[in-house]
C-alpha cells in the first residue's frame, strides 16, 4: 500500500517536473525565435536602408533629368497680346519659317491673331518658329506649294485679303531713279535673272487679274534690299556674303565697280510695313524699303568696319543685267500707310552680324564652316540683288 503511495508521489513529482521543463523549454523556444526575429527585423531595417539610400543614390539623378526635361518641354512663348474673336484674324503664311516669313510670323503672334505656317524648309528652317510651337495660336504644316494649296481660291471661299510679297527686281535694270510704283520696269525677259523678275512679275499680273474676276482683295508690297537675323547664310545675297567674308577673313567679293546702288532696310521695318499694308485700303503695288541709297563699294567697306576686319575687298567681273541703281521712292508707303523705316542702317547690321558670329560659332562646333557660293551667272539672281 505504501509502496503504491510513493510510486503515486514520484509519478506525481515527475509530471510536475515533466511540465515544469517543457515550460521552461518553450519558454527558451519563443526566448529564441523572438530573438532571432528581433536580429532578423534589425538586419531588415538596416538592409532596407542600405538599399534605400542605393536607390535614392541612382534615382536622385534621374530625377535631376526628368526635372530638366521638363523644364524643356514646358515651352515658355513669348508675350502674346490677348484679341477678342471678333478682332483676332486667321493667318496663312507660305514661306513662314524663312527669313522675312519668320519675322512676319512673330509679330502676328503677339499681335495676338492666329497663325498657320506652310514651309518646305528648303531655305526655311523650323528653328526660326519653334518658340511657337505648340502655343495654342500656332500651326506648322511642312508642305512644298508645287503641290498646290489654292489659297486663291480659299481667300475666294472664306473672304480673306491675299497679300503677296513682291520685290523690287519687277523694275529690273531701272531706267528711273528713284523707282516709282507706277514705273513699268526695263527687264530682260530671257536674261540669267528673268526666272526670278518676270516671276514676279506674272505673280502681280495674276494676282490683280484674280481679283478682278473673283473680286478678292489683294495686296501687293514691292519690297527692296532686306537683311536681319535669321538670313540663309549661303543664299548668296550681298548682306550675308559681305558678313560672312568679313567675319571669317576672306576678300570681300564686289562685282563690277561697286559703283551699282541699292538700298537695304532692317527686317523689322518690313514686317511693320508688311501689317501696315495687309490692314490698310490700299490695292494698289506699294514699295517697302529704305531710300538711303549706298554704293555696293560703300556698303562693303562699312561691314568691313563694323566686324573690324581686315579682309580685302576683291574685284570681279560684272555679272549680267545687274542693276546699276536700286532706290525706292516711298511716299505711297508715307502718305497711305503713316510708314516709313526707322531702324538705321549700322544698328540693323550690328544685329545681323551678332547673328552670323553666332551661326559660325554653332556650325563650327559641328564640324561645319559655311562658305559664301559664288555668283549665280547663269540663273537665278546674283549677290547684288
Amino acid at each position: 500500500m505504501v509502496s503504491k503511495v510513493l510510486l503515486r508521489l514520484v509519478s506525481a513529482v515527475n509530471r510536475r517536473r515533466m511540465k515544469l521543463l517543457l515550460g521552461i523549454a518553450l519558454l527558451a523556444y519563443v526566448a529564441s525565435v523572438w530573438g532571432n526575429f528581433v536580429n532578423m527585423r534589425s538586419i531588415q531595417e538596416n538592409g532596407e536602408l542600405k538599399i534605400e539610400s542605393k536607390i535614392e543614390e541612382i534615382v536622385e539623378p534621374l530625377r535631376e533629368k526628368i526635372r530638366d526635361l521638363e523644364k524643356s518641354f514646358t515651352q515658355k512663348y513669348p508675350p502674346v497680346k490677348f484679341l477678342s474673336e471678333k478682332d483676332r484674324k486667321r493667318i496663312l503664311i507660305t514661306g513662314g519659317a524663312g527669313f522675312v516669313g519668320s519675322h512676319l510670323t512673330d509679330k502676328l503672334m503677339m499681335d495676338g491673331h492666329e497663325v498657320t505656317v506652310v514651309d518646305n524648309f528648303f531655305t526655311g528652317r523650323k528653328r526660326n518658329v519653334e518658340h511657337w510651337i505648340g502655343h495654342e495660336n500656332f500651326e506648322l504644316i511642312n508642305h512644298d506649294v508645287v503641290e498646290p494649296l489654292y489659297i486663291e481660291g480659299l481667300a475666294k471661299r472664306v473672304g480673306a485679303r491675299l497679300l503677296l510679297a513682291s520685290t523690287s527686281e519687277v523694275y529690273g535694270d531701272p531706267e528711273v531713279h528713284p523707282q516709282t510704283e507706277d514705273y513699268w520696269g526695263h527687264v530682260n525677259p530671257i536674261g540669267p535673272r528673268a526666272c526670278y523678275d518676270e516671276g514676279k512679275r506674272v505673280a502681280e499680273t495674276m494676282c490683280y487679274a484674280y481679283m478682278k474676276q473673283e473680286g478678292v482683295e489683294v495686296r501687293v508690297a514691292r519690297i527692296f534690299n532686306t537683311f536681319g537675323p535669321r538670313m540663309h547664310m549661303n543664299d548668296g545675297r550681298v548682306v550675308s556674303n559681305f558678313i560672312l567674308q568679313a567675319l571669317q577673313g576672306e576678300p570681300l567679293t564686289v562685282y563690277g565697280s561697286g559703283s551699282q546702288t541699292r538700298a537695304f532696310q532692317y527686317v523689322s521695318d518690313l514686317v511693320n510695313g508688311l501689317v501696315a499694308l495687309m490692314n490698310s485700303n490700299v490695292s494698289s503695288p506699294v514699295n517697302l524699303g529704305n531710300p538711303e541709297e549706298h554704293t555696293i563699294l560703300e556698303f562693303a567697306q562699312l561691314i568691313k568696319n563694323l566686324v573690324g576686319s581686315r579682309s580685302e575687298i576683291q574685284f570681279l567681273s560684272e555679272a549680267q543685267d545687274d542693276p546699276q541703281k536700286r532706290k525706292p521712292d516711298i511716299r505711297k508707303a508715307k502718305l497711305m500707310l503713316a510708314w516709313e523705316p526707322v531702324v538705321p542702317l549700322e544698328e540693323g547690321l550690328n544685329k545681323a552680324i551678332h547673328y552670323f558670329r553666332k551661326e559660325l560659332e554653332y556650325q563650327a562646333n559641328n564640324q561645319y564652316i559655311p562658305k559664301p557660293k559664288p555668283a549665280r551667272i547663269k540663273k537665278g539672281r546674283t549677290r547684288h540683288s
